[in-house]
């Protein structure tokens, strides 16, 4: 045999080698995805089967999923922690309560995205209740400055400051009395306490002495003055006038002129120049 015979007969005995691990190769393959299809098929039936298993497996999966994000971030990561948030762009109010929310935001120190979900609270709840809501603005504050877990030596707490011992009853409709450090549950039991005692009383001024604790004393040391006195001066503001005692903030542009009493349902605190 020659050389050129040898030769070509190994390269004839290699592509046969090589043809024969290529269909061993391919059925290895074909066989292994048919068994993983298998498998597959499988246990989607067994899922179908048994939804607890499903929700067994989804449950796992979360888990792991945000294990593997507290080991990266280094927190738990919760993203619906965001509908626990009281907070909203002020800009995206109407005029009138983005001039307060900012306003009201520069005096206190406070930031402005919960001022304007409280603000925009106010004027809801103040429509609901017949009471002006920069009243209600003034009441918050005059009793805590917008601190929402504020609490005075005799056991008032949050926004309003209400006596949470005296009116868990209002709290019970909240989940019960912790609800009282939540912004707008505060803001609405305290309304509700302070449209009691307007009505009992049959006058702001004296709803206000009540309102402080106060009833029985021949005086209430001035409170009914200064909340009346900051209900002034918040609604020159929603009305986008400038104030002189803090001259170095500015309102928005004037809203046009309207007159939330004109329909009789809301209460009218003070005359206003």
């Amino acid at each position: 045999m020659t050389a050129s015979t040898r030769l070509a007969a190994f390269a004839s005995g290699l592509r046969t080698f090589a043809g024969d691990v290529a269909e061993g190769f391919f059925e290895l393959t074909h066989n292994g995805l048919a068994l993983v299809g298998v498998v597959v098929v499988l246990a989607v039936a067994l899922l179908s089967a048994r939804p607890e298993l499903r929700q067994q497996g989804e449950q796992q999966l979360a888990e792991w999923l945000t294990a593997r994000k507290v080991a990266t971030l280094g927190i738990t990561p919760e993203l619906g922690a965001i509908e626990r948030a009281t907070a909203a762009n002020p800009r995206d109010l109407p005029r009138e309560q983005a001039n307060l929310a900012l306003w009201i935001s520069k005096k206190y120190r406070v930031a402005p995205e919960p001022v304007a979900a409280l603000v925009a609270e106010a004027y809801d709840v103040g429509q609901a209740s017949k009471l002006d809501p920069t009243l209600i603005l003034a009441v918050m504050a005059i009793e805590s400055s917008f601190n929402p877990f504020a609490q005075s030596s005799v056991g008032a707490q949050g926004l309003m400051q209400v006596m949470t011992q005296i009116h868990s009853d209002k709290y019970e409709h909240f989940g019960g009395q912790y609800a009282a450090f939540d912004p707008k549950t505060n803001l609405r039991v305290g309304v509700k306490v302070l449209q009691e005692y307007i009505g009992r009383t049959g006058s702001v001024e004296a709803g206000l002495k009540w309102y402080v604790g106060a009833a029985n004393l021949a005086s209430d040391g001035g409170y009914a003055d200064k909340v009346l006195a900051e209900h002034a001066r918040l609604y020159q503001v929603a009305k986008g006038k400038p104030r002189p005692d803090l001259p170095g903030l500015r309102a928005l542009k004037p809203a046009p002129a309207t007159n939330p009493s004109d329909d009789g349902t809301l209460v009218k605190v003070a005359t206003l120049s």
